[in-house]
């Protein structure tokens, strides 16, 4: 095979991929758009939808063929937007978009005409993607309050309460106490500030989502403690648990707001981790000078 014909083969390979990428794009806003509800988002969602058809009937002038969009990609992304929303769904959905532009940088050489397409995607789509308003991520600060500050305040609780409770079920008992008392008090907190702000946000909403946050994570840091007899060993488990959480939420906002995975992860993981050690040093302390002994 000639070095033209493996280019062109190569060439051919690659425009079949953007269509296909672009034909399970259309129908996976087509979905979204049609399932969306309030007025603004399903117009922003409509366009997208178009312009990915339009991309596709661009590159289907060269292949001169039609391209079967995938079912399960397509369900895949529309689950995604039901539980995780639109915005984390589609950011994660456009992610491998550096990959595709390197081709699509590859392919100007060969087709100048494809330079518009690059830039429809890069300017048009973002735009339009930044459009969209989304309840959730406008409530993220809330939601974030509330989960760092029941890993910090908690994670620096249960390691004090294990050194000198010992016991998983009375450290369970006091850990729900205190996180419910906490997450009442933070909630309270989140309303009066948000009351007192610039308005953007609904106080009883803001407060809420902070409550939720807290006490779920509250919920899910004592879990060892009600199923393990050994408070070390829970006590090892609510930390893993901890680092599981803030992993889980720093890729999220890291995905639906394209902030820096890494840097968001280490900060909110050193500052958990390093309140805990602290509190056990103290508590530690504590237990010897006064031969606290439960």
């Amino acid at each position: 095979m000639s070095m033209k014909a493996a280019d062109e083969k190569e060439i051919k390979k690659t425009i079949f991929a953007f269509q296909k990428n672009e034909i399970n794009e259309h129908f996976i806003y087509e979905k979204m758009f049609v399932a969306m509800k309030e007025p603004h988002n399903r117009n922003v969602l409509k366009n997208i939808s178009l312009n990915e058809l339009e991309h596709y009937n661009f590159w289907k002038k060269y292949t001169r063929e039609d391209v079967k969009p995938s079912k399960m990609t397509i369900w895949k992304y529309f689950l995604i937007s039901k539980i995780f929303g639109i915005t984390f769904s589609i950011k994660l959905m456009e992610g491998g978009e550096g990959h595709t532009r390197i081709a699509y940088e590859k392919l100007l050489g060969y087709l100048p005409e494809t330079k518009e397409i690059l830039n429809d995607e890069i300017e048009h789509e973002k735009m339009l993607i930044g459009m969209i308003d989304e309840e959730r991520l406008n409530y993220s600060s809330a939601i974030v309050l509330g989960l760092n500050d029941a890993i910090v305040e908690l994670t620096g609780a249960l390691a004090g309460l294990t050194l000198v409770l010992q016991n998983s079920r009375l450290i369970a008992l006091t850990g729900m106490i205190t996180g419910v008392a906490a997450s009442l008090s933070m909630a309270a907190s989140q309303y009066l500030s948000t009351k007192s702000g610039d308005g953007k946000q609904n106080p009883f909403k803001a407060s809420t989502y902070t409550g939720m946050a807290y006490i779920l994570t509250v919920l899910f840091l004592i879990s060892p403690y009600l199923f393990l007899a050994n408070p070390y060993l829970s006590m090892g488990l609510a930390i893993m648990n901890a680092i599981i959480v803030i992993l889980i939420f720093t890729f999220y906002i890291s995905v639906a707001k394209s902030l820096s995975f890494r840097k968001k992860f280490l900060e909110m993981a050193t500052i958990s981790l390093g309140v805990a050690s602290v509190t056990f040093a103290i508590s530690y302390l504590i237990k010897i000078f006064w031969r606290i002994s439960v």
